[in-house]
């Protein structure tokens, strides 16, 4: 299993759980555009979520090393693609960051219209300096976009990584509740956003991230870094 929906009341609960730390691989990337096929057919608003104490590791390494050089230059334009998809879609989309949140995952929060974070012994961040790799387009441009700028540096540069609430104020995350409270509270506000008239709120959206939006797209399909 990598990832489920279950629609309730119009909003649709995408959850993400292989059972491990939620990499991201072509699996992954396969059942979460199904589950927003569905969502953006079938729902007002989506909720997407870890398995407990995850959210997500950020890409499969393990795919990286089986891959090869253009089979990981693919993976990560499918994970841009898939960014896209959240930050430019008609609906509002709320995270429900249940735990660990590293790399990749921390690009999926940024990507989240609301991100709710659970409280706890969580780490949070970007480590792509720490393991070597260099940064790829979509996430320097979702953390231009999202990040308080006091923390560039320190985040994206410095790979820096926070416990939740330094997470809070980095700008990962927009506010952290209880452990077993994160899903019912993002399910609460995607409930609240869903109310809002659908075209303005996907016009606006895509109005207001027009530039980095497009500064995303152009560089799919092109060598990174």
């Amino acid at each position: 299993m990598t990832a489920t929906i279950d629609i309730q009341n119009n909003i649709a609960l995408i959850t993400m759980d292989d059972g491990k730390a939620n990499a991201i691989n072509f699996d992954m990337l396969a059942a979460l555009n199904e589950a927003v096929d569905k969502a953006e057919a079938d729902a007002k608003a989506i909720v997407l979520a870890g398995r407990e104490n995850r959210f997500s590791g950020g890409f499969d390494l393990n795919a990286f090393a089986s891959l090869g050089p253009e089979g990981v230059y693919k993976l990560l334009d499918a994970g841009a693609e898939f960014l896209l998809r959240l930050y430019g879609g008609p609906l509002p989309v709320v995270a429900a960051c249940t735990g660990h949140a590293i790399a990749m995952g921390t690009f999926i929060l940024h990507a989240c219209d609301t991100r709710i974070g659970a409280a706890g012994e969580f780490k949070l961040g970007a480590n792509e300096t720490i393991t070597g790799m260099n940064l790829p387009i979509f996430a320097i441009e979702l953390a231009k976009a999202r990040l308080n700028p006091v923390h560039y540096t320190r985040a994206m540069v410095q790979a820096f990584i926070y416990d939740p609430k330094g997470a809070v104020e980095a700008g990962y995350l927009d506010m952290l509740t209880d452990a077993d409270k994160v899903v019912d509270t993002a399910t609460g506000i995607a409930g609240q956003l869903s109310q809002l008239p659908g075209s303005a709120y996907a016009y606006n959206k895509r109005a207001m991230r027009k530039e980095t939006l497009a500064a995303i797209k152009a560089s799919i399909g092109k060598h990174h870094g």
